[in-house]
This record gives C-alpha cells, structure tokens and sequence, in this order.
C-alpha cells in the first residue's frame, strides 16, 4: 500500500470561502439535529416537562402578585405554587354569601381572630386556630364560597389543592409533592390549603389501594399531625363533601372543626333571593317570601339559576316584542309570574335529575 504524500503546503492553506461556509452549514445541521435529538428525548422520557416550566412561569407571576419576595421555593413547591390565588383577587366576602350567619359568625370567631388577634392568644395552645376544617353537606349550598371568603377576610394565602397535581407517573414523586404542599403553605403562612370535593383524595383506606396512593395519603396525613409541633404555626387546611362518609377516619380525626351546610331554610332561602336580585330590575310587587316557600328543597344554586331564567324570560319578552317604533330599549322588571315560571322549570329539572339517579342506582 502506498501513501500518497500530502504537501505541507495544504496543511496550512487558510480555507476558501466555499470551504468556511460548508463547514459552518455542516455545523449548524449537526448542532439542529443534536437539539432535536435531546429535545426529543428528554419530552419521550419526562412527557409533562413541557407543563412543569408552564406552571413555574405561573407560580413566579403569583408569587410577585401577592408581594413574597426573598423566599426560596424548590422545583416541587414551584407546582404547588402555580395553585396559589391572591387574597386581594377574590371578589368573594362575607356579603357574598346569605342565610349561614351563624356558621359565618363561628369562622370568625374560631378560625380568623385568632390570627387578626394573635396577641391575645399567643400564650394559649388551646385558643390556637384549628389545624383543619371541614364543611361538608349537600352540593350548591356554599361551601366553596365560604372557604374562599374566610381566605379573603383574614388575608390568608389560599392554596386551591387538586388532587391531579400530587399525581406523577414516577415512583416516589407524589409524596415530595405532598411535602412541597406543607413546606410551601409554612413559608408563605398565614394560608389556607383548599381541597374541593376532599373524598375524592382521602377516600377510606382499602387494602385494594394502589400502593403508590396509599403511600402519598400516608404522607399527606403524617405532614398534617406535624403542624402540631409548632402551635403558632398558621396554615389551616380546609376540606369541601358532600360525601363525608366517604373519608377517612383518621382524616375526620384531622379535621375537629366541622361545619353542616345543609339545605336552606324558607327564612334562608328568602335572604338568598334578596342578595341574588338586589341589583336587578325586580317589580315592587314581588312577593319573595312566597317564592322561598314555593322553593322546598332548592339549594343556593338552584336559587340562582332560577332567577337567572326569570331574567331571560324578560329578555326574551323584549326581544319577540320589540319594534323598530320603540325609541327606548329597555328591559321590563322582573314579575312574580316570570319567578314562578322558573321554579317550576327548576322543579322540572331536578324530578329529571332525580329519576336519572335512581334509574342509575338500579342499574348498578
């Protein structure tokens, strides 16, 4: 085999102008794939990445929003964070919500003066706020309404917890974000951690659990008994079911201070009516103590959606009457007939809602 010799001259010959603009494409079509390659492989291996940086974006948005400055949060926290909804945001107060004063009064009085008024309880373990709190009774009668204000009259931070966030297709992910929800909810404390419809996370325990679930409900549960080693330490968690037999014992054990928002009363029902209509066209003649007791069994809801029909049966009055003569557009008030027009649409509805349960249950 011969070699044949290459002159020296070749060897330090600058390169062309051709030669510089091949090699710089050569380059920038392999530093492409390259990219693409790693991009490609890190979205096949970790596929919710691409969220993760999303919801650190957000939770970095919130977090300049209700003013925390110089508090470090690590990666897990950061998705935690993302949850997080500003007090001064909510547009939910006390005034917002009719017919549960005396559960409103006994929030006040057990949750958020304690933590207005610490000075005075700073000495006592006993007059500490509650660690939890369950409000528990029949759908669309306020419970979600009354953990939202509670947040926006004490300024606590509020964590809306899903229970989709705690999840993760990797082994041992779910119990550091267990971990995260508590040491995210001390740093930024006094807060709430919200979790809506809570049987459907802290169901009873079963040995048909899957393992990686039973293990993050330990793990949840064994941070919760550990607020109790600080006793000035202001993080309260707030639990929503309509279901609470459904939650665990050791849960209910968990949560001492436990409220029954049950259907409304016909004196309730009456002072719903009255906050849902307060600013709208109603005719003098209406009669709401009449409604409310024409409306047995109707949660707050229902109440709403039922004046929100009354309303567009006077919309629609105007629309199917109006005429190009009319100089004025305007909307007639709201009638005693338009009300119980939609109650007993509502009435209608709910039969329909109740026969399709029963339909269901025999089935199962």
């Amino acid at each position: 085999m011969v070699l044949k010799e290459v002159p020296a001259d070749n060897l330090t010959r600058p390169l062309g102008r051709n030669e510089v603009i091949g090699l710089l494409f050569r380059l920038t079509i392999f530093g492409a794939v390259t990219y693409f390659t790693i991009k490609w492989m890190v979205d096949a291996i970790d596929p919710t990445r691409n969220q993760k940086v999303e919801a650190q974006k957000q939770a970095e948005k919130l977090m300049r929003q209700i003013g925390v400055k110089n508090v470090k949060l690590s990666e897990y926290e950061m998705s935690i964070a993302a949850h997080l909804v500003d007090p001064l945001s909510m547009q939910i107060t006390w005034r917002d919500i009719a017919g549960l004063d005396e559960v409103i009064t006994e929030l006040k009085e057990t949750v958020i003066l304690p933590v207005q008024k610490r000075h005075l309880f700073q000495n006592s373990r006993l007059l500490q706020p509650p660690k939890g709190v369950l409000l528990y009774g029949p759908p669309g009668c306020g419970k979600t309404l009354i953990a939202k204000a509670t947040a926006k009259e004490a300024g606590f931070r509020f964590i809306n917890l899903q229970p989709s966030t705690l999840t993760d297709k990797w082994y041992g992910e779910s119990q550091k974000l267990a971990a995260a929800v508590f040491s995210l909810a001390l740093k930024l404390q006094p807060s709430i951690i919200f979790i809506d419809e809570i049987d459907s996370f802290l169901r009873n325990r079963s040995t048909s659990d899957h393992e990686a679930t039973a293990m993050m409900k330990a793990q949840f549960m064994s941070l919760w008994d550990g607020l109790d080693t600080d006793h000035h330490c202001q993080v309260i968690i707030m639990g929503a079911t309509n279901r609470p037999q459904d939650l665990d014992s050791a849960i209910l054990r968990r949560m001492p201070t436990r409220f029954h928002i049950n259907q409304p009363s016909v004196r309730q029902r009456e002072q719903i009516l009255r906050l849902i209509l307060d600013n709208e066209s109603v005719d003098s003649a209406v009669d709401l103590r009449e409604v409310a007791r024409e409306t047995e069994g109707f949660s707050g809801s229902d109440l709403r959606e039922m004046c929100r029909d009354a309303a567009l049966l006077c919309v629609r009055d105007f629309v199917h009457h109006h005429s190009d003569s009319v100089t004025e557009e305007t909307i007639r008030p709201i009638a005693q007939t338009d009300l119980q027009t939609a109650v007993s649409k509502m009435k209608q509805t709910k039969t329909a809602g109740g026969q399709g349960a029963l339909l269901h249950a025999a089935l199962d």
